[in-house]
């Protein structure tokens, strides 16, 4: 059975060749792009927030169990929550322009770096 199982370090071996990077750099880039993209949906999440708040301002609360400390407190950690919510489910499209812009600061530092490094070896 030992013979059917893939040599997967050829496959990775052709993956660095191609790309001119090592695989260490690729799962770098990979990891990093997770963070980005996890980066930019927060901050999304935390304007849409800000951008809802002056929606709530407004309301009165009634009854017995209405207002106070409490309820401001809990009001802003419901808005977290909505604005954590709908940057998750598509949002506004800001969490996609800013892992794009991103990536591409991060490609143009790689770039600078690599050029530096190459000429640091002549």
């Amino acid at each position: 059975m030992d013979h059917l199982v893939p040599n997967t370090n050829l496959g990775f071996m052709q993956l660095a060749q191609t790309d001119g990077l090592k695989i260490t750099d690729q799962l770098a880039a990979a990891k990093n792009t997770k963070r980005i993209d996890e980066a930019s949906q927060q901050f999304e999440a935390v304007f849409l927030t800000e951008m809802m708040k002056p929606m709530f301002e407004g309301l009165s609360t009634d009854g017995m169990f209405g207002g106070g400390k409490g309820e401001e407190i809990f009001r802003s950690l419901l808005l977290q929550e909505y604005g954590k919510k709908v940057a998750q489910t598509g949002g506004i499209g800001l969490s996609t322009q800013i892992k794009a812009e991103l990536l591409r600061q991060q490609a143009a530092l790689s770039q600078t770096d690599n050029s530096v490094s190459a000429s640091l070896k002549r």
